[in-house]
């Protein structure tokens, strides 16, 4: 029974593993050039990987819920936590990254031909989710809020672009994901938002006082109203309204108490 949460947090890794497999799967779909020359296979259902990444984020909630509930909480539970988070949510979107900026390169003349160099960024998102992890579980200032983005928060973002890119009618949205400066603006901010110290909320609510949570309930507002507007873009929408929250009111988020166990069971991390 000790044993369960480390159970959950290593199906958050087993589900990481599987969205990865999704990622650099052998079944691929042509894509060709001005010419109707092939250029570029890329992965047919990359989209799945999505899904999993998605499965491994709602894991991530349960094992410190569970580990909570049933008073099992542990020094290892935390560190065991962290490894499984760096690869579901850093490693994964990192090569979701590397798969859109060879789709990117793929569109313009000689596009194929690019030093693999131009591809290597992808890899600076985990890098700056390692360091994250790494800084929370020796911070012993993070027990009233967090410090930078969580990485379950940035992982999901990418992993919601496979997505809006296979079922979206945006064209705006597809033309900068075509665009390797868009992926690359991405890299930079989205690596900052984790290694920086900038006060973010928790996600836990208190009480559902509306007093203590308006911040919060805004943010749930937000997400209705753009999931039913925007669909899966409302991911991106949501992701830059929780950023501008926690900085517009920084009270909630230095005010919000949040051990290590609170930090787990919120996939906030």
């Amino acid at each position: 029974m000790k044993q369960l949460p480390n159970i959950f947090t290593l199906l958050n890794l087993f589900f990481g593993c599987i969205a990865i497999v999704f990622i650099l799967q052998n079944g691929m779909v042509p894509v060709t050039d001005q010419n109707g020359e092939l250029v570029l296979m890329l992965p047919e259902k990359i989209y799945w990987a999505s899904a999993f990444i998605g499965i491994a984020a709602v894991i991530d909630f349960l094992d410190g819920l569970v580990a909570r509930m049933l008073n099992l909480s542990s020094e290892m539970g935390k560190q065991l936590d962290s490894l499984a988070d760096v690869v579901s949510f850093g490693v994964a979107p990192g090569i979701i990254i590397y798969q859109f900026l060879r789709l990117a390169y793929a569109q313009q003349e000689d596009g194929m031909e690019i030093s693999s160099l131009w591809l290597l960024p992808a890899f600076i998102v985990p890098c700056a989710g390692a360091f994250r992890l790494g800084r929370f579980n020796l911070d012993k200032e993070q027990s009233f809020g967090f410090k930078g983005v969580p990485i379950p928060a940035a992982g999901l973002l990418i992993a919601s672009f496979p997505l809006i890119y296979w079922y979206s009618n945006s064209t705006i949205a597809i033309r900068l994901m075509l665009s390797p400066w868009f992926w690359y603006a991405l890299i930079i901010v989205i690596a900052y938002l984790m290694i920086c110290t900038l006060p973010m909320m928790a996600l836990k609510f208190k009480g559902l006082s509306f007093k203590n949570d308006l911040p919060k309930f805004i943010l749930v507002g937000i997400a209705v109203v753009a999931g039913v507007i925007f669909h899966w873009l409302a991911v991106p929408v949501v992701f830059v309204a929780y950023v501008a929250l926690s900085l517009a009111m920084p009270g909630y988020a230095r005010g919000s108490k949040a051990t290590n166990e609170d930090f787990a069971a919120n996939s906030v991390q």
